[in-house]
Formats: structure tokens, sequence, C-alpha cells
């Protein structure tokens, strides 16, 4: 920090009204606070013409393109220029086993959450591999796989309206847009303003609502809603005609998952692996396997009672008719990979008007908005889950995301991100790099094109079992009690969004939690904390010292001045303001505080200002206040209150006279 000696004399003139000499003055701005946060230079800048502007402008955008091209910029954006130098045998074997192990989770997943997004199952697979294989340059995290999730599911649900598969890639598209231009301008810092508390309000809305959107399918009736009150007032409207073998299916897969579940759980022999035999690790290592595979184990066998029951009828699956078998199956899904093509930006409706690309929009609604948050979100939990204490790069991780919904909707694939259930999955397979992405995207294409026939068996229920016994671990209830006993006030927020979420349109629940959570941050900055203490100087004087805890701002500054008068007018003290915490000022408080140096200089009252940052003094120095007085050393306070003893003591005099 630099200041002038003219800038020390205007403080001097303006603030003090005192005879200092220059060296005590140099050695009060050159000394001052050790602390400070914000460094300003108070003197006058320079004034520069429109050439010399646009010649600094073009040459910090010359320094800033060629450090974009730097090889730290490029490896930063690369992720794999990264890891991909040291990559071995170990390491490739160690990824394709999590890359199959996720790849036949991923299959069975995505065609479910698809239908939940009311879309068609294959609209799922063909979100599953392209985001997959991109993530392996772009992403940062080796535990993140990419593709549909039962949160971004739900939200695409809630925000298409059954709009159909058009929509779907367009908002995928969008997404992916979104998301990178908030990569861009850097504003991956706003996943920051949804605090813990919110985030795990939203989530356990969703695994209920997930819940209740799937009972249609596991029962076997027609029901729809985007609130819990209308799938409930849905589902009661057509509960009658409840189809017994969907139900009975639903209900025997959910059960043999959660055991599945159970069973990769579960380890026999001493806990400590050292101590274990081989057929112990052997038969540890079998179970953990088959409880991984369970939703694709649960997948096959129920297609193959599909099959059977459908061949003995003698049924023509390639007719578009429903077959008459006790249960729903999911029916044809076209073969092979899909086209690249971009998203449709229009449309031609049956009656031959045009659909434009901002109507198609303005269809889609506030959710296009709240989608990529979300998103984003779920990623970087994953993230922060699995960094180990690292810091995450919520830019890149934004930027790889969007991009890969972006790359998604040129093969007409629905929005997608990183997924708690998979990754999960993923870290227990021991992943070694994002390469598995590769592997697992592999997978779904060889799915896509020689398994589709095999898929039209698949029953409706089996898939709604799967989600159901997905997303019922998502409510988490047992963060409640931490946080009740931690700050009891974070469960106004939280429960604040569940019940929000429940009876309100998604978007608009986690808006009002992230509402309040900014109207508890505004309330902590209108109100902070003053320590108000009586000290005694060497002269034996009373003073009362007044320490706010941050800086001074218009919705805080009458609080602080009422505050102040209050306390002064009750103690009848000298007042001294100890300003270390203040890092800045605007100029609501510059006139507040000009105000009341006014109140003290009428009462006779002194009022001092302690380490008061320079940046700050010249926001105050501004309005030009009277009786405005600071210094930087405790020792000063003597000679400042032996001054105004003066004073007062003139005044008294000549008041007497």
């Amino acid at each position: 920090m630099t200041i002038t000696n003219d800038d020390k004399d205007r403080h001097q003139n303006r603030c003090e009204k005192m005879e200092v000499n220059d060296n005590n003055l140099r050695s009060q701005y050159t000394i001052g606070s050790n602390d400070f946060i914000l460094v300003d230079e108070v003197g006058e800048r320079p004034k520069k013409n429109v050439k010399e502007k646009f010649h600094e402008f073009s040459s910090c955008l010359n320094s800033n393109s060629k450090t974009v091209f730097t090889y730290k910029t490029i490896t930063k954006r690369l992720p794999i220029l990264q890891w991909w130098p040291t990559y071995t045998t170990a390491d490739c074997i160690g990824d394709l086993l999590a890359g199959i192990t996720v790849g036949l989770t991923l299959i069975p997943q995505s065609m479910a959450y698809s239908a939940l997004a009311g879309l068609p199952p294959q609209q799922g697979l063909y979100g599953s591999f392209v985001g997959s294989l991109m993530y392996v340059f772009l992403g940062t995290c080796k535990e993140v796989p990419m593709g549909p999730t039962a949160i971004v599911s739900l939200m695409t649900y809630n925000t298409l309206h059954g709009l159909g598969p058009v929509y779907g890639t367009l908002l995928c598209f969008l997404t992916g847009v979104i998301q990178l231009l908030m990569s861009i301008v850097g504003l991956g810092f706003l996943i920051d303003f949804i605090s813990g508390p919110v985030n795990s309000g939203f989530t356990s809305a969703v695994a209920i609502l997930i819940v209740a959107s799937q009972i249609k399918d596991l029962i076997g009736i027609k029901a729809a809603g985007t609130t819990l009150l209308d799938m409930i007032i849905s589902i009661s409207k057509d509960i009658n005609h409840f189809q017994l073998g969907d139900t009975w299916l639903g209900i025997i897969c959910i059960v043999v998952i959660l055991l599945l579940r159970r069973m990769a759980l579960y380890q026999i022999g001493p806990k400590d692996v050292k101590e274990q035999t081989t057929f112990h690790k052997i038969m540890n290592r079998s179970m953990w396997l088959i409880g991984t595979f369970r939703n694709s184990i649960v997948v096959i066998v129920s297609s193959y009672v599909g099959y059977v029951y459908i061949t003995s009828t003698g049924h023509d699956v390639t007719s578009s008719e429903i077959p008459p078998i006790p249960f729903k199956v999911v029916g044809k899904i076209p073969s092979g990979l899909p086209d690249f093509d971009l998203p449709k930006f229009s449309i031609t409706r049956d009656n031959g008007t045009t659909v434009g690309f901002f109507e198609m929009v303005s269809n889609i609604g506030s959710g296009v908005i709240v989608l990529p948050i979300i998103a984003l979100i779920e990623t970087i939990s994953i993230c922060k889950t699995f960094a180990d204490g690292k810091p995450v790069d919520a830019t890149q991780e934004l930027m790889a995301t969007g991009l890969c919904n972006i790359g998604n909707s040129f093969f007409h694939a629905y929005p997608g991100s990183g997924s708690f259930s998979r990754s999960a999955v993923t870290a227990a397979s021991g992943v070694r790099t994002p390469m598995e992405g590769l592997y697992a995207g592999i997978l779904v294409i060889v799915a896509l094109l020689f398994c589709t026939p095999y898929l039209y068996y698949i029953p409706k229920a089996a898939l709604a079992a799967i989600i159901i016994a997905a997303v019922i671990f998502m409510v988490e209830v047992r963060v409640v009690r931490p946080i009740y006993r931690s700050k009891k006030s974070d469960l106004i927020p939280g429960l604040a969004t569940f019940f929000a979420c429940l009876v309100l349109p998604l978007e608009i629940g986690v808006l009002i939690g992230i509402g309040l959570n900014l109207v508890s941050i505004l309330y902590h900055a209108a109100r902070p904390k003053l320590l108000i203490e009586v000290h005694k100087t060497r002269d034996g004087i009373n003073y009362l010292m007044v320490t706010p805890d941050r800086c001074l701002v218009f919705p805080s500054v009458d609080y602080v001045r009422n505050l102040v008068m209050k306390q002064s007018l009750k103690r009848e003290l000298p007042v001294v303001i100890d300003c270390s915490h203040i890092y800045g000022a605007d100029f609501t408080a510059a006139k507040v505080i000009e105000m009341l140096t006014q109140d003290f200089s009428k009462r006779g009252q002194a009022l001092f200002f302690y380490n008061l940052k320079p940046s700050v003094v010249a926001v105050f120095e501004g309005v030009q206040p009277k009786g405005f007085i600071t210094y930087y050393h405790r020792h000063d306070l003597d000679q400042l209150f032996q001054r105004w003893k003066h004073q007062r003591q003139q005044m008294e005099n000549s008041s007497a006279d």
C-alpha cells in the first residue's frame, strides 16, 4: 500500500484535526494494522485517455490469450493428459473390471430412469455411452460415472410434462450449453449457496417422489403427476385396475434386490483381510460380485420369465399389440445406435403449424435453468465424497458435464450427470482412472447393437423395482439428529425444502430452500455481533470499546449505530470503535457514521475510531464528516483523551463565563 504525503496531510486536516508531526504520521500509516484484508490505493490514480485504455485492454487480452494455450492450462482443461503418461497395465485391468461392473449396472438403470423421465427406454441408453466416453478426457474424478440418474430424470419429467423425446433432446442440449457457459464465466461458486441441510431436504423429497412415481408401474396402473399430492390423487383414481401379476413380480424383484444388496455388504470370516483364508476371500468376492450385479440379475431372470410367458402364447413380438400376459413389458426398442443429428430447434405439428425455438423453450419452462444446477450439484457432491481431502475443480466439472450433455444431445439423449449409486459401485470395483467410462460406454454400445431384441421382454415392474430399491436409501433421515445437535436453526431451510419439494414443483422447492439460505446470510450480514467492553487508559479514564465483527454496509450500519448510541447514553462514557474487523464500507455507512459523529459532537462525548483501514477511511472522507477522529496506536489514545478533556474543560469554562 502506498500513501503520498498529500494523502497524509489531507487525512490529518479532515480526520484528526490535531497537530502531529510528519514522522509520527508516516509511522502510523506505514505500520497500521498487520491484518489488512483489503489493500487499496488511497491516492488518486492518473486519468487515462481512450487510446491508453484501449492499449491497456489489448495488452491484457493478448496476455490472457497466451496463457490459454500454455501446457498448464491445456492439461487442466484436458485432465487425461495428467494421468495418461503414467497409465499402466494394472490400471487398465482395474478400469476394465470397474467398467464392466458399472456397465452391467448402467444398462438396466438407464432404461428404468428413462421411463421415470417419461421417455422411451432407448433414450436412456442413448445417454449412457457418449457422455461416458467424453468424461474420460474431461473429467477429474475417476469415480464419476456419467449417464441418467434418478434425480435428473425426475427433474426432466417435471420439466417436460409429457412433451416427448424431441423436447427431451433439446433440454439435454440447453442443459449442456448453460453448464458450459457457467463454467466459462466462472459461476461454479453458485453451488456454495446450497447448504447441506437444503441438499439433504431436496434429496430426501426427490426419493419419496420417485418411489411414488413408480408405484403405477409396480402395480400395473396408469397415473401421472409432478407433486406428491397429484401422484396420490392420480393413483387413487385408477387403483381399482391394478394388475396382480405386476404387483407380485414387482414385490419379488424389490425383495431380491434388497437381499442381494445385503449380500454384497456381508462378509464371512475374520474382519481383518490379512487373517482371512483363500476360501474366505473367494466367497466374499463372489458375494460382492453377485450383490453388485443385482440389477442385471433381476433384469435377466425377469426377462426370461417374460420370454417364457410370451412365447407360450404365440404372440408376435414385431407387432405393436400388448402381449396377453399377466404383466406389462417394455416392448419394442429400436435396434442399433442412434443417428448423429443436431437437436431439433423447431417442430411441425400435425395440423401443419410450426413451433419455433423460443416457443419450445417457453414450453419447457423454468426447469431449463434449475436442472443444470441440480445436475452439477449431484456431480460435485460425488467428487467431494471421493476427493480424500483434495480440492475439487468445480469449474472443470461444470465444463465436463456441460460438454457431455451437449454430446449426448447429438445422439437423441436426455440430460444426465454423475450417479451416486453407480459411483459407489465404481469405487468398490477398484477403479484406477476415468478410463473406466470407456469400457462402460462400449458395453452400452454392444447392448444397443446386439441385445435390443431381448430387451423387449423386460417387465416394467422389474424396472420400477430397480428404481425403488435404489432411491429408498436416498432419504437422509440420519442427518436430522446431527443437524439438530449442531445448529437447530439449520433444520428450518432443510425441512422447508423437503416439504416444499413434496407439495410444489421441484424447481420452486429448491428455490425456496436457496432463498431461505440467502435470508439467513443476509440476516447475519445485517446483524453483526458487537463486543462491548469497558476499558481504562493509563491515565485512569474509563471508556467503552465497541468491536464489530464484520464490515459496515447498508443493511447493518443502522443497527450498529443504534447499539452504539444506546450503550453510550446508558453508560455516559467515551466510545472507541475498534475497526480491526471492518474491511469494507459503502456510501450509506459513511452517511450514518457522519450522523453518529455529529450526535457525539453535540453532546460533547468523545468518539474515536481505532485501526480503521485506509480504504474505509477514503469512503468515509467522501462525505466529509465533522469530528471524525481515527488513530492506529494504542498509546495515541491517551493523547486523544487528554486533548478531549482539555477541549471539554474549555467549553465548560466558556459556558460558565
